[in-house]
């Protein structure tokens, strides 16, 4: 093999290999982009507990990385149980705790957990849509 068929192959091989990596870290980035527009669109609201009967409503939240599904009792206009049925998270297992301080607050607007911030937002989310699924 001549020497400048060498050089075309390995420029060849190189151009490849950037192109490969080159889309890969755009893909990466637009997942980056996508990810944090999901998690900055979900607003948490207060839900009125007089409007939801009695009754175990479900309600789930997902983004790109992080999801989680609930089921939430109510019974007299309290909210008696939370089952987290599914956590899907990378570092926000300590969000976990937002289920018993809903219900002893008795509300969805809770401070989240720092460091576990988008584990909140989903899991209070969650909580909000099952009781929303319930009042309507």
């Amino acid at each position: 093999m001549s020497k400048r068929k060498i050089i075309v192959s390995i420029i060849a091989i190189a151009a490849i290999i950037a192109i490969y990596f080159g889309v890969k870290g755009i893909k990466s980035y637009m997942d980056l982009k996508t990810y944090q527009k999901q998690v900055n669109d979900i607003i948490i609201s207060e839900v009125d507990l007089t409007k939801v009967p009695d009754g175990t409503y479900e309600g789930s939240t997902e983004t790109l990385w992080v999801a989680a599904d609930v089921k939430v009792t109510v019974k007299d206009h309290k909210i008696t149980k939370i089952d987290l049925v599914k956590h899907k998270y990378d570092r926000g297992k300590p969000a976990e705790v937002l289920v018993d301080k809903v219900l002893k607050e008795q509300k969805v607007k809770v401070d989240t957990v720092s460091g576990a911030t988008v584990s909140s937002k989903v899991i209070l989310k969650s909580i909000e849509n099952a009781l929303e699924s319930g009042s309507k």
